[in-house]
């Protein structure tokens, strides 16, 4: 995908762009385990000690962590003094629901910042990377946890075996493993290639998980399919057990789909670069018609869209976004300002681009007045189109394999 900077590296001020950095974002496949990975990594204190990501300013993952945290003390029939320990816990969002339902919890989260809201926010928390030594150290202090939660993480760690052998460390004997990752199914099937960047070192298919598993002798006993991030994957897995037969029947569905095959990931690759070349044409042609066209949202996966299309503030004037910590400074690479969400009212541009689409449900209903007055939605991937409404492969969900 060529030379990218870090997807949330914004900077605060055009002094600061001569001296942006950029690094290769090169997507592999393996042709023995089927892992697709990056192979060049970036210091992980470089990435996340200060961090400008909270799970806190959704409504969507509000309800999605809410219904997780729900899922899960039903599966395990979680008593309240268990210990729920969560693993890159940000702002400790997921974890506030285990603890109003009075269960003993703490998270490991290694961005200072963060950490700090999320004590502010009483939620006992260490400011650590997560491995076997600190395990070790939570295992020494706290005892054992009877579930270990890892949301969004697995992806962003260089030692997979190593974390979830920490993870298996921590556990009581009936514990378990709950990790949710974004399934790399739907970034083929829906091109969501925007999702690849530095953090993302890993993307995982059911065959990969279960390999990585069996490599710290965890079993997978339950995969649900949930539409978070495009559409992700939780993973319930127990030492000591074998995979679960709809799990193994789900792995040979894969293989039907060429996922473990190198032909797959050639003709993504081909898609990827026709969907440049589409999304381009119809900003220009927005633009040589003279519309005005902002963006809603600043992910880290808009800012892969914005610097491998190369859209820049010749095609989209700004971004807007909710979250305090990003609003007043610019995009990663091509630059965009970012702004209040309020602004879209205040100056009613022609068309939306939405980056941040894995909220299109939200951001639209939130935006009725924007609608209400001529206002149009662009929903990049799969296909750049201009909406009104979400269509159905946004509507996803559901339980795709559990014994």
């Amino acid at each position: 995908m060529g030379e990218m900077p870090l997807a949330n590296s914004f900077l605060k001020s055009p002094e600061e762009f001569a001296a942006e950095q950029f690094y290769p974002l090169d997507l592999y496949f393996c042709e023995n385990c089927s892992l697709v990975q990056l192979l060049d990594v970036i210091d992980p204190e470089v990435l996340f000690r200060n961090y400008i990501y909270v799970t806190g300013t959704s409504e969507t993952m509000a309800a999605h962590n809410r219904n997780y945290a729900e899922s899960v003390i039903e599966s395990g029939k979680l008593e309240p003094k268990d210990l729920v320990v969560e693993i890159a816990s940000n702002d400790g969002t997921l974890l506030n629901f285990f603890r109003l339902q009075g269960f003993r919890i703490l998270g490991v989260e290694p961005a200072e910042n963060i950490s700090r809201l999320a004590r502010e926010n009483g939620i006992p928390t260490i400011n650590d990377f997560f491995n076997s030594s600190c395990a070790e150290r939570i295992l020494s202090s706290n005892g054992p946890a009877r579930v270990v939660l890892a949301n969004n993480v697995l992806a962003h760690v260089d030692d997979t075996v190593g974390f979830l052998k920490g993870c298996r460390t921590l556990l009581t004997e009936n514990g378990f493993v709950v990790l949710e990752v974004p399934y790399l199914r739907e970034l083929l099937q829906n091109l969501e290639y925007d999702t690849v960047y530095h953090e993302h070192l890993c993307y995982f298919s059911i065959t990969t998980l279960m390999r990585l598993c069996e490599r710290v002798n965890l079993g997978i006993f339950r995969m649900d399919f949930v539409p978070v991030h495009g559409g992700s994957l939780r993973m319930f897995a127990a030492p000591g057990i074998d995979h679960s037969n709809s799990v193994v029947m789900l792995a040979a569905d894969e293989e039907k789909l060429d996922m473990t095959r190198r032909r797959r990931y050639e003709s993504f690759a081909d898609k990827v670069q026709q969907h440049r070349t589409e999304l381009r044409s119809l900003l220009e042609r927005f633009k040589s018609d003279g519309r005005n066209v902002v963006a809603y949202g600043a992910p880290a996966k808009g800012n892969t869209l914005l610097n491998y299309c190369d859209i820049g503030t010749d095609l989209v004037s700004h971004t807007v976004d909710k979250s305090p910590l990003k609003v007043g400074r610019y995009t990663p690479g091509k630059h965009l300002p970012v702004r209040a969400v309020g602004s879209l009212l205040e100056e009613q541009p022609d068309y939306v681009l939405l980056l941040a689409w894995n909220f299109a449900n939200e951001i639209m209903q939130q935006q009725q007045e924007y609608s209400r007055r001529g206002g149009r939605f662009i929903l990049p991937l799969p296909r750049p189109e201009v909406i009104n409404e979400i269509p159905p492969p946004y509507q996803r969900g559901g339980k795709v394999g559990a014994e």
